[in-house]
């Protein structure tokens, strides 16, 4: 049996460098919900834990100087739902978040996990990338920043080079009239898997899109930055043929697979159907409505 360090680091450099020199055979520990489950499974055996719980900035909320978020890729998804803030300028990114596992396991998990365990079906991911939010990576050779769609890169797997650790994910400010929302299909009714997740952001301006972003996850090797989708609904003021122009851009964009959670159909379909009611609860948040 192979034995396995544990450190909990102070500091971001400590825990870069013993990530790196580890070469490969170190895991990141934020909420352990995916790490745990899959060393209880014999799926990785690392020699090396690093727990980045006591590292300050990958446990903080922060509110930037321009009136956007700075969330530390460790913050547990229950302590961003009790920010006083968040919630209000991002509902539909702390929906999603709080979508990950039961009650007890949103007391643990977290954005940072949720995005580098890499699973095409991952709830924070397709809002986060609908927010256009952008992480904050440190490794060896120092620090850079990126977009969350960049960050994946087939099932289970990222783009982050070795000894690469995410840091934090930063939201934008928000500009009057914008909201976004996130919704999801699941064959029960909670604690499952997305057959289908979409995450969608609009500004309205007069009652007319000026700005939309649309993340869909579960229907592809990752989960995808629709920007076709959102060129249907740039200039429109969400009519049945800019929904219907939206909706058919993601159905375009589906490569699923067919499993026992749905078929390629299915899934194919359903991206159309989720694209327009989540646009729609945007929409009613973005112009003051519930």
């Amino acid at each position: 049996m192979t034995d396995i360090r544990y450190l909990a680091p102070r500091t971001l450099d400590e825990a870069v460098a013993a990530f790196a020199a580890a070469q490969g055979a170190a895991r990141i520990l934020a909420g352990g919900t995916d790490l745990l489950v899959q060393m209880r499974a014999g799926v990785v055996r690392p020699g090396l834990i690093v727990d980045i719980k006591k590292i300050g900035e990958m446990t903080e909320i922060a509110e930037t100087p321009e009136g956007g978020f700075r969330i530390g890729a460790a913050v547990p998804g229950a302590t961003l739902a009790e920010h006083p803030r968040f919630g209000k300028a991002w509902p539909g990114v702390l929906e999603a978040i709080n979508l990950i596992g039961s009650k007890q396991v949103q007391g643990r998990a977290s954005p940072g996990g949720n995005l580098c365990n890499g699973s095409p079906a991952g709830d924070s991911v397709p809002a986060m990338i609908a927010a256009g939010a952008v992480v904050t990576i440190q490794g060896p050779q120092g620090r850079r920043t990126i977009p969350v769609e960049a960050v994946p890169a087939g099932p289970h797997r990222t783009s982050l080079a070795p000894g690469e650790i995410l840091v934090s994910f930063t939201l934008p400010p928000r500009p009057a009239g914008a909201s976004d929302a996130y919704l999801r299909m699941i064959p029960r009714t909670e604690m499952d898997i997305a057959v289908v997740g979409l995450g969608a952001s609009l500004t309205l301006k007069d009652g007319v899109v000026t700005d939309a972003r649309i993340g869909l996850g579960a229907v592809a090797p990752t989960v995808l930055l629709v920007e076709e989708a959102a060129k249907a609904l740039i200039g429109s003021r969400l009519d049945d043929a800019a929904l219907e122009a939206a909706a058919a851009a993601c159905r375009a964009a589906c490569r699923p697979i067919d499993d026992k959670r749905g078929t390629i159909a299915y899934r194919t379909r359903v991206a159309g159907v989720l694209l327009k009611r989540t646009v729609a609860i945007a929409a009613a948040r973005a112009q003051g409505g519930n």
